[in-house]
């Protein structure tokens, strides 16, 4: 048949456009801040097979994870056991869901005359999902067993029909349940609306179409990607970077004309605690900075990663076997993306920016409102200073460069929800990250409770600075403290069942972004 260029990109747009309306029909129906306010999701459109076509707006670092879900549930049921009307679940990294069990992915199989054309998935952050303690983010757990309920990418629909017994097992094991299922029909919902949108397009233009239309993409994806590697610079380059518990972590990056090549095989072994990182996540974290390099104007499909490669150890800590824990694996995979960053920033110094403040600052208060009765958990990433560029300054309180298109929980639903009081949220300025541009400033927030609750809390750069670029000097730490009335401050890095009081205060500081370049006079 003849290619009309014209049908062939009506139909990619669609395609791009049923991720979008995932993302909106969860930001709109959704029933945790985590979710709606700060938008802690992701949607992609993937084809049978799990090659992703198109993801909506959301977490840049969860843009990679729903093509590899659902490539395996087809690798665990096998396509020809996928049916119409089927809808699977999964959370558990050893099992698809890539992250942390927090993190639920739903994947709904789109059918078009009885055979499977798409996937349309969404995960989003739940507030809780069980395990030892509130908000499901222990840093005490030695096995993912401990961390909750684990779904193996189990099916939640067959045929059309829901699984009741596994929605009971799903909001028996929350402590809101109420939420969490309000939260997976939203994400059923947003699945169900992109499956309507793609059954559509191929009506109007028919499966030919649809297939050359995909065709065309990957390839358009792998071209782009190729001609962004002939810019970058050629050779073998390395960086290492010693951790806050003296592991030193080691990348080495090779390029050439048709590869980019990951080696992250010489690495600690995975850890008895919470802190390991599938090798998925260590494959999504090359990936960022691979796209970041090479093309980072057009969204991303299958094809925007065929000239990379990731090289991992089985049992390491970018590769951890079960049953390894997995609830603070984004403070591993932040750190690996920014130590990558780190590596090409030395080899292009005058196109990439210093280090950032480098970590999530996941900040988990869980308790009951005081004036409702109602059981609360907060979840809340913390946003810091980014690096100075060689033309500018960095710029301040962002969210970090893996978290990317997020939003700061308005302090007036913030304090209705969960019940405590917002004492400020400003602008921190100090004499680090100082260079010919100076690095980003990060920010202060205060947290003054009205009643008891219990705090999860997972901070990198604690200890260890953000580093500096081209003679810029290094930025600042992230700082989390507890305060309590008439005693001096202790702070954390990692911490959990952290018992607050009434009256108690916490204050979480983030870094200062480094600077890039010498500095130009004394005064700095």
């Amino acid at each position: 048949m003849s290619k009309d260029p014209i049908t062939i990109s009506v139909i990619q747009a669609g395609l791009v456009a049923a991720a979008d309306e995932m993302f909106e029909t969860l930001r709109k129906t959704s029933m945790s801040p985590i979710i709606y306010e700060v938008l802690d999701v992701g949607t992609g459109i993937t084809d049978k097979h799990g090659n992703l076509i198109g993801s909506g707006a959301g977490i840049p670092t969860f843009v990679g994870i729903l093509d590899k879900a659902v490539k395996k549930i087809i690798d665990i049921h096998g396509l020809d056991n996928v049916n119409e009307g089927d809808l699977f679940i999964t959370n558990d990294p050893y099992y698809g869901g890539v992250t942390h069990l927090n993190d639920v992915v739903v994947s709904l199989p789109v059918f078009h005359k009885g055979a499977c054309i798409a996937w349309a998935s969404s995960i989003g952050h739940w507030s809780d999902v069980g395990g030892s303690t509130p908000g499901s983010m222990s840093t005490r757990v030695v096995e993912i067993i401990q961390e909750g309920l684990r779904l193996p990418a189990v099916k939640l629909f067959e045929r059309g029909v829901l699984v009741t017994s596994l929605m009971d097992i799903i909001t028996c094991n929350s402590r809101l349940p109420e939420i969490t299922r309000g939260d997976l029909w939203s994400q059923i919902s947003a699945s169900r609306r992109a499956g309507k949108r793609i059954v559509e397009l191929i009506r109007t233009y028919g499966v030919d179409y649809y297939e050359l239309a995909l065709g065309d993409l990957f390839k358009e994806g792998e071209a782009r990607a190729k001609r962004g590697l002939l810019n970058l610079p050629k050779g073998r380059f390395e960086a290492s970077e010693r951790q806050e518990n003296n592991d030193l972590w080691t990348v080495v990056v090779t390029i050439s004309d048709k590869e980019f090549i990951v080696d992250l095989s010489d690495n600690p072994p995975q850890k008895a605690g919470p802190y390991n990182t599938s090798r998925d996540g260590a494959v999504i974290s090359s990936q960022m900075i691979f796209k970041a390099l090479t093309d980072p104007h057009l969204f991303c499909n299958e094809g925007s990663f065929k000239p990379l490669k990731v090289i991992t150890s089985p049992g390491s800590i970018f590769e951890a076997i079960g049953p390894a824990p997995h609830g603070y694996y984004f403070e591993t995979r932040i750190r690996l993306y920014d130590l990558l960053w780190q590596c090409m920033a030395k080899a292009m110094p005058d196109k990439l920016p210093a280090g950032h403040f480098g970590s999530i600052c996941g900040t988990v208060i869980a308790g009951v409102h005081p004036d409702t009765g109602r059981k609360f958990t907060m979840v809340e990433p913390q946003m810091g200073g980014w690096g100075a560029t060689s033309t500018r300054n960095g710029l301040n309180c962002m969210y970090s460069l893996s978290h990317g298109e997020t939003y700061v929980c308005p302090v007036e639903i913030c304090e209705a929800r969960y019940g405590f009081e917002v004492g400020w949220k400003k602008i921190l300025n100090d004499h680090t990250g100082l260079g010919q541009f100076e690095g980003g400033k990060g920010l202060s927030t205060s947290y003054r409770m009205r009643a008891k609750a219990i705090v999860s809390a997972g901070y990198s750069r604690s200890k260890i600075p953000v580093w500096g670029l081209n003679g810029g000097y290094p930025g600042g730490t992230n700082r989390f403290n507890h305060y309590k009335l008439g005693r001096d401050p202790t702070q954390y890095s990692f911490v959990s069942d952290l018992e607050v009081d009434e009256g108690d205060e916490i204050v979480i500081e983030t870094a200062k972004g480094g600077g890039w370049g010498t500095p130009r006079s004394k005064d700095h």
